[in-house]
């Protein structure tokens, strides 16, 4: 669960989390946080606290009235050549909105995606990590 207001950018292994593989995005990422209508760069304790994990009630930053408090994803289809990612937004742990986004694996172009940039750019890096696994997972099959 992310914050929705997280607009990851590069994938971030030297903050220390305990399991990245474990996190929302399916790794540990910087990026900038859009919660004031502007961008602004998170300290490393604010990524590692708030940004990357969602429910960020200790930031600073969170707007009071806001649609959101995390974002979840989920792959729900992948047969080699499309994957289907389903997404929430949950406020006080319920769902506010759901979606679905599709990445053609053949074209690496999204058939489906968000309208909005934040959340496109999370699908974005939750789908990275995720076909970084798949390739570990395919190479230690064979």
């Amino acid at each position: 669960m992310a914050c929705p207001f997280f607009f990851p950018t590069v994938k971030s292994d030297s903050i220390a989390w305990a399991f990245p593989a474990r996190l929302p995005l399916g790794s540990g990422y910087c990026g900038t946080c859009h919660a004031a209508g502007s961008e602004a760069v998170p300290a490393e304790s604010e990524l590692r606290d708030f940004c990357n994990l969602g429910y960020s009630d200790g930031c600073s930053r969170l707007p009071q009235e806001r649609r959101a408090d995390c974002v979840r994803f989920a792959v729900a289809v992948d047969n080699g050549a499309t994957i289907s990612l389903h997404y929430v937004l949950e406020r006080d742990h319920a769902p506010v909105e759901h979606g679905r986004l599709e990445f053609n694996c053949e074209s690496r172009v999204w058939a489906a995606q968000a309208s909005d940039l934040v959340l496109q750019s999370q699908a974005e890096a939750y789908l990275k990590s995720y076909l970084e696994r798949r390739r570990r997972v395919t190479e230690d099959s064979r």
